[in-house]
């Protein structure tokens, strides 16, 4: 593996990869942003097209998180601009994350409600009218397959089914972008799994665009491109065999540990 690998942001679509539309529906530009000295993140470019899948690999601190954070509207970037299908999250930040829906690190349920009080409050804050709120719900609840324990309090579910209902909220909305920080943290390799085909199949059933962060590598080697992020700011971009032939490896696991200097976890 080489010692040193001179990097560039973007590389060519490779042919044998899935192609997924051109338009992006998630766009990134410039985003920066710092916390007094501290750069968080440097001019970050990025875009996500609908049905794609995109992969957010970096080591821990390497600004995903505080990404994420701006991308969901808590955090406000120091300089550049998000778009999300067209509408500027700085000017128009209702209609943007009206397009997105995010499920975070650390876990958001109100363990005391059940899986389906949880989707409702979910709506609720989406100002969903009446009849679409319930016919959503009853909508996830079904792909959940989870019947009677949908009424029975989250806590009494297990790790990976409490991640679905997450997952599930932040769909009840109907968002053409999906947000996943390190959503696997802390699940079993079967749990580990099934929430990343639940998620591999919004891209391809429903045509949802989803930006994946993780520092584990298994998890994006099947990703239609994959951005490398180190130190706040992106080393390279591409599919995985591509970023791999580019750096001389023999995976993306290789390159991304070349590149950063990161030990892989997957």
């Amino acid at each position: 593996m080489p010692a040193s690998i001179a990097c560039s942001k973007s590389v060519f679509e490779d042919p044998s990869s899935p192609s997924p539309p051109v338009d992006a529906i998630l766009s990134l530009f410039g985003v920066s942003k710092s916390y007094g000295s501290l750069k968080a993140l440097d001019a970050v470019d990025l875009e996500v097209a609908s049905g794609e899948f995109v992969g957010l690999l970096g080591p821990n601190g390497a600004g995903k998180s505080t990404l994420f954070q701006i991308l969901s509207g808590l955090f406000v970037a120091d300089a550049g601009e998000v778009r999300a299908l067209g509408y500027d999250l700085r000017r128009q930040p209702v209609k943007a994350l009206a397009k997105i829906g995010t499920v975070f690190q650390q876990p958001t349920l109100d363990l005391d409600l059940s899986a389906r009080a949880n989707l409702r409050f979910g709506a609720l804050l989406h100002g969903m009218p009446a009849r679409r709120r319930l016919d959503r719900i009853e909508a996830e609840i079904h792909r959940l397959g989870l019947g009677e324990q949908a009424d029975i309090p989250v806590r009494n579910l297990s790790g990976g089914n409490r991640r679905r209902v997450e997952l599930a909220r932040a769909l009840v909305h109907e968002p053409q972008v999906l947000l996943m920080d390190e959503a696997t943290v802390g699940l079993d390799p079967a749990s580990r799994r099934g929430l990343l085909e639940d998620v591999r199949a919004l891209c391809a059933e429903r045509g949802v665009g989803v930006l994946w962060a993780t520092h584990l590598v298994d998890e994006v080697e099947r990703a239609h491109k994959v951005v490398i992020l180190h130190r706040g700011r992106v080393l390279i971009e591409g599919p995985p065999r591509r970023i791999a032939n580019h750096a001389g490896a023999a995976n993306i696991d290789e390159a991304f540990m070349a590149m950063t200097g990161a030990a892989s976890s997957s």
